[in-house]
């Protein structure tokens, strides 16, 4: 039997409409039965009635009823992404994890992994931690997300009471996170920061696009950034720290600049650009590293993930050394 849901709003979810999130989780949902549901009051969000042009907030709870009891006539019921959990996903899931305890978990999320279900997805993470219930029935909580393509870490808590202590933390701007890419040219100056403002494009609205002050759906982004090594004037390596937690932030950041990620299929536009041969062409950015303190006041957390594959073969053919880079100035600003 369907139940009530109560889902978090992630970090690189505030400033989403309510219809767009919905659009976001429960793509078959129309927005008539979705209006219907706000209506009558089914739809809440911390607990209160809200219209579908309510703004979220990192952390917020939406309340999300039986879908199928709020679809209007002719309209397919939603179904979430959900494949049945079992063995495999806990262990694909223990193979995949960069560090552990109690309360929280982080994981090493390999390219091309979706972090939640959307329109075709069977496989995500949010649907394998159903595979790491404990014994009171308390599934992991996603507190943030990773773009499909993104690699990287990926921060997970253990129980209710984690993640909005977790979700708190993101949302205050402690947690600290560590980016590399490899992005077409050489960024100049080679250290500086990207401040824009970032909304979802009406004519795609898969990708974002830089926005005016004021203008809806504008949230402002913040990033810094600097050139760790560089392959000729072709290739950069840059270690990207995103102060905020927008949408595509950092590659729109990077297209913003002149200088998009490469393998990026929604901001790569340059023109007589070839891929070096050798490279694939996928996208290039890790989630190098997050550091944060533990919400239960025990020390930090601080976890790095390695490059994958694609990115570790773009490195050796560059002859870039990931070793060789100074953790230390990933702390700086």
């Amino acid at each position: 039997m369907a139940q009530v849901e109560n889902k978090a709003v992630v970090e690189d979810e505030a400033g989403l409409r309510l219809d767009r999130w919905f659009k976001l989780h429960y793509p078959g949902l129309g927005f008539g039965a979705l209006q219907k549901l706000v209506r009558t009051g089914q739809v809440r969000v911390d607990g209160k009635r809200v219209e579908t042009s309510t703004r979220l907030v990192s952390g917020q709870s939406v309340r999300v009823p039986p879908l199928a009891a709020g679809t209007t006539e002719g309209e397919e019921a939603p179904k979430r992404a959900m494949p049945r959990a079992d063995g495999d996903d806990a262990a694909f899931l223990r193979s995949i994890t960069l560090w552990e305890d109690e309360d929280v978990l982080v994981l090493n999320k390999p390219a091309g992994l979706a972090v939640q279900g959307g329109s075709g997805l069977t496989r995500h993470v949010d649907a394998m931690l159903e595979a790491l219930k404990d014994r009171k029935g308390q599934v992991p909580r996603l507190v943030h997300r990773l773009d499909r393509e993104t690699a990287g870490c990926l921060v997970v808590a253990k129980t209710r009471s984690m993640a909005a202590e977790l979700a708190a933390t993101f949302r205050s701007r402690s947690a600290r996170k560590i980016y590399w890419a490899l992005v077409a040219g050489v960024p100049k100056p080679q250290q500086g920061r990207i401040s824009t403002w970032l909304a979802r494009d009406e004519a795609d609205g898969e990708r974002m696009k830089v926005a005016r002050h004021g203008e809806e759906g504008a949230a402002h982004a913040l990033t810094h950034y600097a050139v760790v090594d560089t392959a000729g004037p072709k290739l950069a390596w840059l270690s990207l720290k995103p102060v905020t937690g927008r949408t595509h932030q950092l590659r729109a950041h990077c297209a913003h600049i002149g200088h998009p990620i490469v393998g990026d299929p929604k901001y790569f536009v340059k023109r007589d650009w070839d891929l070096p041969g050798g490279m694939q062409n996928r996208l290039h950015l890790l989630a190098r590293r997050i550091v944060l303190p533990h919400p239960r006041g025990k020390g930090s957390i601080d976890v790095t993930a390695p490059l994958p594959p694609h990115m570790q073969q773009s490195w050796n053919l560059l002859g870039f050394d990931a070793k060789a880079y100074d953790r230390s100035e990933e702390t700086e600003d």
